[in-house]
């Protein structure tokens, strides 16, 4: 068995690669590679600090919840920090499938989650191997018994400080930072070496998702565009930026 040793982590490759073989999908060529560089910096003496860049649909959280489970695998947790509940939610379901299968717990951490005072004895006992959520992993409250493995989605939607306070929480931890749209400052830290970069270009075989921009004078046609989806019965989120920043929320 092929196993890679990092403070007292144990990535068993085997297992990785019979997890993804019974995937419902074909990973991409990108999606392996991205695979195989996290793994190499999970394995390595110092701390990841890597972005994994991918547009919407290339299938960066699966690269990302693989390499969590050989974190998890090794008695480590994982928090894994998104901007808004709404993504949160839609991450603890297709992540939930996949754990309850291996009979690994994961827990949903927002403003309004239910019972959250139980849940935060859950996580600073060690009982959940990996959080979801939102801002609200920062809160002061919040306590990790053996945190080790960082997962940000939209890192450009946080601030430095943001991400150093999650990180805080555990020791040693290893950072990984999804982005579709990394910012200017995040792509000189990688040119400059500061951060590793992973990127993905292949979609999935099974990938749909088409991508349209509009400006604010093409309202009117994206308002006429949701009303034809509506009618078909199809679901629509319509996403806003919060205008004041707050960490409960």
């Amino acid at each position: 068995i092929k196993k890679i040793k990092k403070k007292n982590k144990t990535i068993d490759l085997d297992k990785q690669a019979n997890i993804i073989k019974n995937l419902d999908f074909i990973l991409t060529n990108d999606q392996y590679k991205s695979l195989k560089q996290i793994n190499d910096d999970l394995s390595s003496s110092t701390k990841m600090f890597r972005l994994l860049q991918g547009d919407v649909g290339s299938g960066k959280t699966v690269v990302a919840i693989s390499s969590a489970l050989y974190v998890i695998e090794s008695g480590f947790q994982v928090a894994f920090m998104v901007p808004t509940e709404l993504l949160a939610i839609q991450h603890y379901n297709k992540v939930k499938y996949i754990f309850d299968k291996l009979k690994l717990k994961v827990y949903l951490l927002t403003s309004s989650s239910e019972k959250k005072s139980e849940g935060l004895k859950l996580i600073s006992s060690g009982q959940v191997d990996l959080v979801i959520g939102t801002h609200s992993l920062i809160q002061k409250n919040v306590k990790f018994k053996r945190l080790s493995y960082v997962i940000i989605d939209e890192q450009h939607r946080f601030g430095v400080e943001q991400r150093l306070r999650l990180r805080n929480k555990g020791n040693k931890v290893d950072m990984l930072l999804l982005s579709a749209t990394p910012i200017p400052r995040t792509m000189m830290l990688a040119t400059l070496g500061d951060i590793a970069l992973s990127t993905i270009k292949e979609k999935p075989f099974n990938n749909n998702v088409e991508t349209i921009l509009k400006t604010e004078k093409n309202i009117d046609q994206v308002i006429v565009y949701l009303k034809e989806k509506l009618k078909l019965d199809n679901k629509v989120f319509w996403i806003c930026p919060m205008i004041e920043d707050n960490d409960d929320e």
